[in-house]
Parts: C-alpha cells; sequence; structure tokens
C-alpha cells in the first residue's frame, strides 16, 4: 500500500449534486494533513467520502488499503475499523462511563475476548491521560476530556488513518493545543492524520501539509500565505 489515502480524478457528491470535482489526494504514512476552506466548501463531505458514509461513484480512491468506489454497506464496518474518527461534538455515549464508551466500540468491532477489551480500554485510557477517569460519564468530564476521550476511542483498533472533522472547534485555545499535541504524537507513531480546521494559528505553530478546498476543488498548497488575507 503506497499511500494510505489516495483519491483519483473523483467527484465527490452530496445527494445528485456535486460539491467537489476533479479531486486528487495522496496523503503519505505518518503525514498530518489539513483540509481548510470556508463553511460548505466540501471539507467535511470529502472526509465523509474517506469514512464511507458518502458513496463515491465518480473516480477511485482508497483508505488503508480498502477501495472507496462503489463501497457496499456491509464493507462500511471493515473500513471503519482500519481508521479513528474524531467529531467535533464527540459523539460520545452520554448514559455510559468514559471506560464504558470504549468497551462498547471494541466490543461492536470483533473484540470478543472480556479481558482483552478491558486491557485494550485501560491502555489508551492511559495514552491520552485519562487513567484516573474512566469511571465518569462524559458530562463529568471537561470539554478538553472529553475530546481526549474522543482521541482514545479512534485509537482503540490501532488504526493507519486518523480523521478528524474540526476537533478543536469547540474548544478554548490552550485546550485546542493540548488535543493538537496528542494528534501529532500519533502521527509521529506512523499514522496518517487528516484534519479539517478553521484555526490557522494552529497550522502555523503545528505546521503540516495544506489542503484548501474552495471553488469545487482541492488544492494543495505551500503556505498560508498563499491564501487571500482573512480568508476563512
Amino acid at each position: 500500500m503506497e499511500f494510505p489515502v489516495e483519491i483519483q480524478n473523483a467527484t465527490i457528491f452530496q445527494g445528485r449534486i456535486p460539491v467537489l470535482t476533479d479531486v486528487n489526494l495522496r496523503i503519505n504514512k505518518g503525514e498530518f494533513a489539513y483540509l481548510i476552506g470556508k463553511t460548505g466548501s466540501g471539507k467535511s463531505s470529502l472526509l465523509k467520502t474517506l469514512y464511507g458514509e458518502l458513496s463515491l461513484t465518480e473516480g477511485s480512491g482508497q483508505v488503508a488499503g480498502m477501495g472507496l468506489q462503489n463501497l457496499k454497506k456491509s464493507q462500511i464496518p471493515f473500513l471503519r475499523r482500519k481508521l479513528g474518527i474524531v467529531f467535533q461534538d464527540f459523539q460520545l455515549l452520554t448514559d455510559r462511563s468514559a471506560l464504558d464508551n470504549l468497551l462498547f466500540v471494541l466490543k461492536a468491532t470483533g473484540w470478543k475476548n472480556k479481558q482483552e477489551r478491558l486491557d485494550r480500554a485501560n491502555e489508551v485510557l492511559a495514552k491520552v491521560g485519562l487513567e484516573t477517569k474512566g469511571y465518569k460519564i462524559p458530562a463529568e468530564l471537561s470539554g478538553g476530556e472529553q475530546q481526549r476521550l474522543v482521541i482514545a476511542r479512534a485509537l482503540l483498533n490501532n488504526p493507519e488513518v486518523i480523521l478528524a472533522d474540526e476537533p478543536t472547534g469547540n474548544l478554548d485555545p490552550d485546550v485546542s493545543d493540548e488535543v493538537m499535541r496528542m494528534l501529532q504524537d500519533v502521527c509521529r507513531e506512523g499514522r496518517s492524520v487528516v484534519m479539517a480546521t478553521h484555526d490557522y494559528r494552529l497550522i502555523e505553530e503545528f505546521g503540516g501539509t495544506i489542503f484548501r478546498v474552495a471553488n469545487g476543488m482541492v488544492n494543495k498548497i505551500d503556505s498560508l500565505k498563499e491564501l487571500v488575507p482573512n480568508q476563512q
């Protein structure tokens, strides 16, 4: 597998409406890539295509070795086991503890042995600094702690690729930096990270590859300086 994420000559649709055309995207192993652009530009649609929420019907693509074009519904769970997905709005199970949120995902993704599930859940909690918070439900965690739990959930199955949709959008700058450092650490371990963001400060501070999503196109740019001033 040459590229963990690759899209070639693709058109991305929302329903029957083309959102992005002639998309060509390659992300290397261990690369941290940003998707930047205005709200409604197609960043989330591109991410949804990468994790199988939207069908790829024109062009070709693969993520973590699985082909995306005309992906069958029955194949989507297998694709997502190879991915870690981090959402802005957490999407945690609000009536279960942090530990039980992780155990639920492990059971749902095929971990049969109860002790192995428990060991793995505790391992990733420790990795994100929540080893003493496993008993708490999400409402008892701060916003930053909830996002750390989401990252822990994303790491459960040792994914090759992490997809993050505005993961710092609801967090203050200090907590955003903490989340970014965690994602950067994940990237240094050899995983590829694709992150949609509005926060140019994070890009300037942490660095990485930048893809601009605008006017129905996806283009790689060398620097934020290429953008029109104040463009979001």
